[in-house]
C-alpha cells in the first residue's frame, strides 16, 4: 500500500462505527466513511472535542452540523496551501490521501526539469508539460506546477477550478504556467487529439458518476477504459509518467494495472504497477485504506 504520511496540518485521529474522525489544521471533524466497517473503542479525546460533523441521512446524502468552526481556513502541505470549507457530501475541498502521488510525481517533474536546466548529470533537458483532468481543487495541479512544469487543469465544474484558482494564490503560484478550463474531459482530450498536442504526464481522477457542463454523462464503468484508450493518444514519445485514481468500489488495484497495460505499456512501452493508498490511523497505528492508485513510468 503506498501511504501518505508527510503530512503536518492534517491527520486521522481514529476510526470506529463508520467515521473517520480527523484533525484538519486546528479543527477536528467527523465524517463516515465506508470502509470504515469495525466498531473499536472510541479513546481519542477528540471524539468529544468536535467542530463539525457530517450526519448521513438514511435517505441518502446528509448535513453538517458546526460546532466553532470558521466557513473557510487553510492547510499547508509542503509549499503549497489548501483553503478548506465544508460543502455537499461530507467533502471539504482535499484528498490528503492524493498527497503519496502528489510526492512521486513531484519527483519524477523535477528530475525532468532539473535535467533541463542542467541541474543533473543529463547534459540536455526539455519543458515537461503536465495534463490533469478531472482535476477538481488542484492539489495534483499545484504539486506539479510547484516543480515546475506547466500544468493543463481540466474539470467540467466552474465552482471547483475557481477554488482551484484560489488555491493556487494561496500556494504563490498565481503566476505559475496553469492553463484552467472548465470542459467535459472527454471532449477535450478528442480535441486535443485532433490539434496533435501531447504531454509528459497525464494526471485523472474521474468520479463514479459525473456530469460535464453542458449535461455531459460520465459512467466510470462504462467511460473509463475508452477514455483510458484516448487518452494514451496524448502521450508525447518521451512522456514521463501517468496516473489514474479510483475511488471506485470495483476498480481495485489489478484492474487499473490490466488497464494500464493494455493501452499505456501497449504503446510507449514502461511498466505499471498499482496499489491501494491509504492514510495512518493515530490510535490503532493501522492504515486506514482510500482507494487506489495505478502508475506508469518508465
Amino acid at each position: 500500500m503506498w501511504i501518505a504520511d508527510h503530512w503536518k496540518d492534517y491527520e486521522v485521529l481514529d476510526t470506529s462505527c463508520g467515521e473517520k474522525l480527523e484533525r484538519w489544521g486546528k479543527y477536528i471533524l467527523l465524517r463516515p466513511d465506508p470502509q470504515v466497517i469495525w466498531s473499536t473503542p472510541k479513546n481519542a479525546k477528540e471524539w468529544h472535542k468536535l467542530n463539525g460533523h457530517y450526519h448521513r441521512s438514511s435517505k441518502g446524502g446528509g448535513e453538517w452540523e458546526f460546532f466553532g468552526l470558521p466557513k473557510e481556513w487553510s492547510i499547508r502541505y509542503g509549499a503549497l496551501t489548501f483553503r478548506l470549507k465544508p460543502f455537499s457530501f461530507k467533502h471539504t475541498g482535499l484528498f490528503p490521501e492524493q498527497a503519496v502521488n502528489w510526492d512521486w510525481f513531484s519527483d519524477i517533474i523535477r528530475r525532468a526539469v532539473a535535467s533541463r536546466t542542467g541541474l543533473s548529470d543529463k547534459k540536455e533537458g526539455r519543458p515537461v508539460k503536465i495534463l490533469n483532468l478531472f482535476a477538481y481543487t488542484g492539489g495534483a495541479t499545484l504539486a506539479a506546477a510547484s516543480c515546475g512544469a506547466s500544468v493543463t487543469h481540466v474539470d467540467a465544474s466552474k465552482g471547483m477550478v475557481t477554488w482551484a484558482r484560489e488555491n493556487a494564490a494561496a500556494s504563490g503560484l498565481a503566476d505559475a504556467p496553469i492553463r484552467w478550463l472548465v470542459d467535459d474531459c472527454v471532449k477535450f482530450v478528442e480535441r486535443e487529439i485532433r490539434r496533435g498536442n501531447t504531454y509528459d504526464g497525464i494526471i485523472m481522477d474521474p468520479p463514479s458518476y459525473g456530469r460535464g457542463p453542458k449535461g455531459e454523462i460520465w459512467k466510470i464503468e462504462e467511460g473509463l477504459y475508452p477514455f483510458l484508450e484516448l487518452a494514451t493518444q496524448l502521450l508525447g514519445q518521451d512522456a514521463l509518467f501517468f496516473l489514474i485514481n479510483s475511488y471506485t468500489t470495483g476498480l481495485q488495484p489489478a484492474v487499473l494495472t490490466y488497464m494500464l497495460n493494455t493501452t499505456v505499456v501497449k504503446k510507449m512501452g514502461g511498466t505499471a504497477v498499482s496499489s491501494e493508498i491509504g492514510l495512518p490511523v493515530r490510535e490503532s497505528g493501522l492504515i486506514l485504506p482510500c482507494g487506489a492508485s495505478g502508475r506508469w513510468s518508465r
